[in-house]
């Protein structure tokens, strides 16, 4: 069978950060807590003049340029996405338009014309589920290239449990057959169950409530009759819409954060189970490395604690860890010192750690976490002289809602020429930082003009509000 995965891969970040100790400080909540506990550095914010469209069109716009590829000959640009900007028009469809722009001097106008594009959603696992499809698509044609994209914000209420766990940006890759970065095995382990761990829902509100609340703001007392007969005659755009329930659409989710930990072990666990009942496989001494969707850095590690300990019973190694942390005649203290000890700290240095570095300094980027991930591990493998060619990786996704993917990746002999030119670390510490107030302006939507002049980048130019094109979102190129 052929080989066929990851040939080359860009990222695209905010330039703008908030620091992890700056909002401790503010939120009153134990720095220790976030950096020690789970992991957390620093937060990649938008700007203003930046959405899920502009994320992807900037790291497509890059994994173009570095591997000279001519849009003629990709096939397929799909993305996965939870932060869609639209119903109905795709958020890919938004990215492809300024790219085509960009690249209408070199290529021609329309020059993705023949490629197929589509947003894949299913929360954080939506990119691997792009991912999935485009892999398929290549190995079933001969010499096709695809273009997958992870792109996404998150994005919670302010002082809530997840704000300190936010983050954003894009990650893109090449597929191809014969890569040079990594090849991805055909055998998947998947695990679905419809759970509302995590979601977005329209919400609505009624007309008239609204109205009368209004109304209360300006020392106004007005019952349900008089209300109606005003809203009916009036001329406002707003008010005389003929539906009596104002929807509201929020990127802010609905969250059970204990639930939805529980349904990602579940789902987790059923996936590698399923990907064992297909391929038997030594999790434990196979994969030389772990990747996960990280909601937050050290979510993965976890996530796995209960799995690992069933992994070394197997092997016929937990008689190290007893020897180390004692028998299991209390189990609740068993398991706390199991997860604290020498043995499990080793494994997760030597397996998981390299890959939750991006994300200590980036917070949760949905769909593009897991990519992340990768990038994470193989930049620190490339800076620390490493060799991790022939290494196999496993991957280990997740979505609420719910669904995990379990795969297998290969690290390919090219791996150092791809990487080498990212700079994933150098783009991190060169990000300016933002402080409290201007963070939470930016969150609440009071800042207008951009903090960043950033040069090559796709940016938002505006939203437009004419009748037959109200709300449609526009793009520009912020030339050197």
């Amino acid at each position: 069978m052929k080989k066929v995965g990851i040939h080359d891969a860009s990222f695209y970040l905010p330039s703008i950060y908030v620091d992890i100790k700056d909002l401790a400080l503010k939120r009153d909540i134990e720095y220790e807590k976030l950096t020690k506990g789970l992991g957390l550095n620093k937060m990649s914010f938008p700007d203003c003049d930046e959405d899920s469209a502009s994320f992807a069109a900037n790291a497509l716009i890059k994994l173009i340029d570095s591997n000279q590829i001519n849009p003629n000959e990709i096939g397929r640009i799909y993305l996965g996405t939870e932060s869609a900007l639209d119903s109905s028009k795709p958020t890919i469809s938004y990215a492809v338009e300024i790219v085509e722009e960009i690249l209408e001097e070199s290529y021609g106008k329309n020059c993705f014309k023949n490629t197929d594009i589509v947003d894949l959603t299913f929360a954080c696992v939506g990119g691997v589920d792009a991912l999935q499809n485009c892999l398929d698509w290549v190995r079933n044609g001969k010499q096709r290239k695809s273009i997958v994209i992870a792109s996404d914000q998150a994005k919670y209420e302010l002082s809530s449990t997840g704000e300190y766990t936010q983050g954003s940006g894009a990650v893109a890759f090449l597929i191809t057959e014969n890569p040079d970065l990594i090849e991805i095995s055909d055998t998947w382990g998947i695990a679905t169950k419809g759970v509302g761990d995590f979601f977005k829902p329209r919400r609505t509100f009624n007309k008239i409530d609204l109205f009368r609340e209004v109304s209360k703001l300006l020392s106004k007392e007005i019952n349900d009759e008089s209300a109606l007969k005003i809203l009916n005659s009036s001329n406002s755009k707003f008010w005389s819409d003929t539906n009596s329930k104002v929807e509201v659409f929020k990127e802010e989710p609905i969250f059970d954060g204990q639930f939805s930990n529980e349904s990602y072990q579940e789902r987790i666990l059923e996936a590698l189970n399923h990907y064992d009942n297909q391929k038997q496989t030594n999790f434990f001494k196979n994969w030389q490395h772990l990747i996960f969707h990280l909601p937050y850095a050290y979510h993965g590690r976890r996530m796995i604690f209960k799995k690992w300990l069933s992994w070394i019973t197997k092997s016929g190694e937990v008689d190290k860890l007893y020897k180390e942390v004692g028998n299991e005649s209390d189990r609740k203290l068993f398991l706390k010192k199991a997860s604290k000890s020498k043995l499990y700290l080793d494994f997760v240095k030597n397996k998981i750690m390299p890959g939750e570095i991006a994300s200590s300094e980036i917070g949760n980027m949905y769909s593009a976490s897991i990519f992340m991930s990768l990038l994470s591990l193989l930049s620190h493998a490339y800076q620390n002289q490493i060799e991790i060619t022939n290494d196999k990786v496993g991957f280990i996704s997740y979505g609420s809602g719910s669904k995990a993917k379990v795969f297998q990746g290969i690290v390919q002999s090219g791996w150092k020429k791809q990487i080498k030119r990212l700079k994933l670390f150098e783009i991190l510490k060169a990000r300016k930082k933002i402080n409290i107030e201007v963070y939470e302006k930016l969150h609440k939507n009071q800042i207008s003009n951009p903090l960043t002049s950033d040069k090559n980048v796709v940016k938002l130019s505006n939203i437009e509000s004419g009748e037959f094109n109200l709300g449609l979102r526009r793009y520009k190129y912020n030339k050197k």
